[in-house]
């Protein structure tokens, strides 16, 4: 599944390869090192890749699996109050196995893949996510996929810091025989 944005393709096909290519670059960001370096910190923040990953997994559960689709957030965000703790996936992924850090993301990322095919098929890019906002308002989808696009670039550019801190590694994105994310 190597997703390469169109040059030319529908809006839909290109949306959700660049979230793709966001996804891939940022996993790979986050690839090849160990716990210390996984849970490592550069300048003056508390910033890990640990935390990045754990953060954009409850960000991929919350924008497609409980937004787009109205469903109740699954574990392990559904024990959490984030009113009393609102930096707890921040806080707790410093202490979690790594690897359950990544299947946890992965797990997040195939959820929202099945969401966005589901709301294409029956709504399309323009149907809007079922929960509305405080105002009443609601988000298309269209606008879901460009969020996660702007979540993930942010948020690659402080792994691309925080990677480059633990082991010099530096790059624009995974080379091609990076596996892509499944």
């Amino acid at each position: 599944m190597h997703h390469h944005v169109p040059a030319a393709g529908d809006e839909a096909s290109t949306l959700m390869a660049a979230l793709e290519r966001n996804r891939r670059t940022f996993v790979w960001k986050c690839s090849g090192v160990d716990a210390a370096g996984f849970r490592s910190t550069t300048a003056a923040s508390d910033m890990t890749l640990a935390g990045l990953m754990k953060h954009l997994a409850l960000v991929e559960d919350h924008y497609f699996t409980h937004q787009l689709q109205g469903r109740p957030m699954p574990a392990p965000w559904d024990l959490v109050d984030f009113d009393v703790d609102p930096s707890w996936e921040w806080r707790t992924a410093v202490t979690d196995d790594p690897e359950e850090v990544r299947t946890l993301w992965l797990a997040s990322v195939r959820r929202s893949r099945a969401a966005t095919e589901e709301a294409l098929a029956d709504r399309g890019i323009d149907g809007l996510v079922t929960m509305h906002r405080s105002d009443g308002s609601t988000f298309s989808l269209r606008r879901v996929l460009v969020d996660m696009v702007e979540e993930y670039a942010r948020h690659t550019g402080h792994a691309d810091l925080l990677r480059e801190a633990v082991d010099g590694a530096v790059g624009e994105g995974p080379p091609a025989d990076f596996p892509s994310v499944v």
